[in-house]
């Protein structure tokens, strides 16, 4: 499976400059051929919560038309990262997935607000799980600070997922924690990584970018540097089983003592 990354620089608060960006970069991805290609966290708005009453996607209709309509005219899936969904009297940080047919397969919303970027006072958090297919593979999602709850990622591996998606806008000074921990959710869960930072700063925040694909055995197959730009690998999805037999990790929990 061939996975290619964007690595946006998001314009703060301004959605429509940032659905044509995103829209050039997809045209750009299809050139690799990919079967499924992502995009970063709240690429439609940035981290400019304070006026998500006026820029958040009601719905995610928006995102859902555009996204679908790419997904189909071109047969390929796309996770489109996440953005900021209004629903009734609440925004959430909404991740969305869609099949080779444009069909919205999946909405996660994330369950763990960072409130040292003061998601807490402006977005509500989620309370389902972010299990989907793609293409028949069972996969995951999460979202950014998401990453530092092993034990709800684990969860998710525990029911099958094996490709485990991952929008996110990391800043730069925590990029040490970023590569750690994304290492260590491959290794500890067996599965592939696949995670798609932002690039850019906003007026509060420079961002890491260093979006990486990581393989079962905590190879890093591709990563990014700083700037904008495409990210591509591909999966052998047969190592899974391969690493899962070498050092049988599953077989040899103790979930009783837990």
């Amino acid at each position: 499976m061939k996975i290619t990354l964007i690595q946006l620089n998001i314009a703060f608060g301004d959605p429509e400059k940032n659905y044509l960006r995103a829209e050039n970069f997809i045209q750009r991805a299809l050139k690799e051929k990919p079967d499924a290609i992502m995009l970063p966290e709240l690429w439609t708005t940035g981290y400019d919560l304070g006026r998500l009453s006026e820029t958040a996607d009601s719905e995610a209709e928006r995102t859902k038309r555009f996204a679908g309509r790419l997904a189909k005219a071109n047969h390929v899936a796309i996770i489109a990262g996440s953005v900021a969904k209004r629903s009734a009297s609440r925004v959430t940080n909404t991740m969305l997935v869609f099949n080779r047919a444009g069909e919205c397969v999946k909405e996660y919303s994330k369950i763990h607000l960072f409130r040292l970027m003061n998601e807490d006072k402006f977005l509500h958090a989620g309370d389902s799980d972010g299990l989907f297919d793609l293409d028949g593979i069972p996969s995951a999602g999460f979202i950014c600070y998401d990453i530092r709850f092993p034990e709800w990622i684990r969860r998710h591996v525990l029911s099958g997922a094996r490709l485990l998606f991952i929008p996110a806008e990391w800043p730069k000074p925590r990029l040490d924690h970023w590569r750690t921990l994304l290492a260590c959710r491959a290794i500890e869960n067996q599965a592939f990584v696949i995670a798609c930072n932002r690039a850019g700063s906003d007026p509060d925040n420079m961002f890491a970018g260093h979006s990486m694909i990581i393989g079962p055995w905590g190879e890093i197959l591709a990563e990014a540097g700083e700037e904008e730009c495409l990210l591509t690998a591909d999966l052998d999805l047969s190592a899974i089983a391969a690493v899962r037999s070498r050092i049988p990790v599953f077989e040899d929990r103790r979930p009783e003592l837990y």
